[in-house]
């Protein structure tokens, strides 16, 4: 069996493969891709009142502004996922385990944003980890290095007549 014959079965083969979990992945990919210009995905990040020093708001007035939006689910520090503060635009991101996630204002504690944020669902369906680990490390990562071989085998495939064209061309020149 020659070499081309055998990328191209291999190609062939590694496709039926990753079909399912490519898929999966190449699809959540594109909806990362837009979870800044899509609301739905990410919610926009609002701006507070911003200041050069450390936050006035300590972050039990935050949680206690936090408290008052029922739809957030959170109502003590244990249902707080994390907490991502952004001082050049005076906010803090509060995101719940719940999946949502509450902007405040670091000077005043006043809520500026509250919506339901998919990015974080969308990047564990990406990387596996939504399905289980063991998905994720025994599926969604020898995928990815299959889909790296069949990269290979395709670029190889593709310019494999290129070269052939090429080293005729130069033949015939020769001759």
């Amino acid at each position: 069996m020659n070499l081309k014959r055998l990328l191209r079965q291999i190609h062939y083969w590694l496709s039926l493969v990753v079909f399912l979990p490519a898929g999966i992945i190449f699809a959540a990919g594109i909806f990362l891709m837009l979870k800044k210009e899509v609301e739905w995905i990410q919610p926009s990040t609002s701006r507070g009142v911003v200041s050069e020093q450390i936050p006035a708001a300590s972050f039990e007035q935050m949680l206690t502004s936090v408290r008052h939006h029922p739809e957030a689910g959170i109502a003590k520090w244990s249902d707080i996922d994390r907490i991502d503060l952004r001082v050049d635009k005076g906010i803090a991101k509060i995101r719940a385990h719940s999946g949502w996630e509450v902007q405040v204002d670091t000077k005043t504690a006043e809520v500026l944003n509250v919506a339901y944020r998919r990015s974080d669902l969308i990047e564990s369906i990406h990387d596996g980890s939504f399905f289980s680990d063991g998905v994720k490390l025994y599926i969604f990562l020898p995928t990815g290095i299959l889909l790296i071989i069949m990269w290979g085998t395709g670029i190889y495939l593709f310019l494999l007549p290129r070269m052939r064209r090429r080293k005729k061309r130069s033949a015939n020149r020769e001759s």
